[in-house]
């Protein structure tokens, strides 16, 4: 399949001008999709410890009620391009499955966020624009549509210093986002996240807990503690009763419900002013 790299130039150019201005989002996916079809894309900004701002958002308007706004209160803290940005300093086009934990699509996140948009294949790119600041522009393939070709990723990855650029020019322009514009919690959502249980369980149990939320499987936890898999479900069993849950759906919803109603935040476990 050939690339129309005359296209990918003339809408180039369109976004060049724009560089600053509120339509380069739009420009910047239309400039993409001339290329590269995919059916739905969002670009989050993510500064330190608030929540991200969505500066594009092409899912129905139902869709982004149930599954943008859930994302944005809290959620987003367990998603892997998040993760991979935040921990690992990891940086452009990457595929979702490749970033993800084994048991990712058992997660209660990925069954709130991603199942029910029928999401079959999503890429994304991550770029830093600042020591705590970051873009992430997420391109998606619903399930009637084909997985992004070989071919699509290799013209993705060869522009993205393009896109790069592009995103640092345009949000190093915008300045620090002001009160208005910034969805934020009382203190830092990260440590909340490191913190999540702490107060109730032991050190161990809070490690299981912690591997469960942000994706990983027993077998897969088993191996990263280097535990068995039944010492994995005993901690976990341990872990549910103390927090009074009984599925890791309770244990999400106890998360997220717990980053809600947060208010003067001054770290350690949130669920401690939650309880």
């Amino acid at each position: 399949m050939n690339i129309h790299l005359q296209a990918f130039s003339a809408r180039f150019a369109l976004v060049m001008p724009k560089i600053g201005h509120e339509q380069l989002p739009s420009l910047l996916i239309a400039m993409l999709k001339s290329s590269v079809p995919f059916d739905n894309a969002v670009i989050l900004y993510y500064q330190g410890g608030n929540k991200p701002i969505v500066y594009y958002n092409d899912m129905p308007p139902l869709e982004r009620e149930s599954q943008i706004h859930g994302f944005i209160d809290g959620a987003f803290l367990l998603d892997p391009f998040y993760r991979s940005a935040i921990d690992r300093s990891v940086s452009g086009l990457h595929r979702l499955s490749d970033l993800a934990p084994k048991g990712f699509k058992m997660t209660e996140y990925y069954r709130s966020y991603f199942k029910f948009t029928e999401i079959k294949d999503e890429i994304g790119y991550i770029f830093h624009i600042g020591h705590d600041q970051f873009i992430n522009i997420s391109l998606g393939r619903l399930g009637a549509t084909q997985r992004f070709s070989r071919t699509h990723l290799g013209f993705l990855r060869d522009i993205s210093p393009i896109i790069e650029s592009v995103c640092n020019l345009h949000w190093s322009n915008q300045g620090e986002p002001t009160q208005s514009n910034v969805n934020q919690l009382p203190g830092q959502l990260d440590s909340a996240l490191k913190y999540f249980g702490t107060a109730y369980l032991t050190d161990r149990e809070t490690q299981v807990v912690q591997l469960f939320l942000h994706g990983h499987s027993t077998k897969s936890i088993a191996e990263r503690l280097g535990i068995s898999p039944e010492t994995v479900k005993l901690h976990r069993k341990n872990s549910y009763a103390k927090l009074d849950v009984s599925s890791q759906a309770e244990l999400f919803y106890l998360f997220i419900d717990s980053l809600a109603s947060l208010s003067n935040y001054a770290g350690g476990d949130p669920l401690v002013g939650y309880l």
